[in-house]
């Protein structure tokens, strides 16, 4: 359990880290750039969008590891066994959708509850970010 808190720790500074610069390099880069505010807009929704699914990834690849290099538990129900499974049960989990057909056993349902409230908190930041630009552009 402790290689699995640890393993999450760092998944989830990961991911505060990554959202951060994402948001400071979008806020930073939206007044240069040129254009209309609706081409800004649609420029910093895909910077946020990209940095969700790269954090989706980061813990889409943890939950890879954790089950065939390190055997902390796995990702069962309808699998398929692609990497696509990793992924879609990450997404799953990060926005909360939890469609049931994949769970987690073991320590992964520990990583799994955690991913939940990580991506929550960092769906309402990119929300509150996307609010803020609105006002702003």
């Amino acid at each position: 359990m402790f290689v699995a808190f640890l393993i999450t720790l760092a998944l989830v500074v990961a991911c505060v880290f990554i959202h951060y610069e994402m948001l400071r390099m979008v806020s930073i880069a939206m007044p240069k750039m040129h254009g209309s505010p609706r081409r800004r807009m649609l420029s910093a929704i895909g910077v946020v969008f990209m940095a969700h699914i790269l954090e989706i990834s980061l813990f889409a690849i943890a939950f890879a590891l954790m089950q065939h290099r390190w055997g902390l538990g796995e990702i069962a129900g309808l699998i398929e066994g692609s990497w696509v499974d990793f992924f879609y049960f990450s997404a799953a989990s990060y926005t909360t959708l939890g469609m049931g057909d994949l769970f987690p056993t073991g320590h992964l349902r520990f990583v799994a509850a955690i991913e939940s409230l990580t991506g929550l908190i960092l769906i309402a930041w990119s929300a509150s970010f996307t609010y803020l630009a609105m006002n702003k552009f």
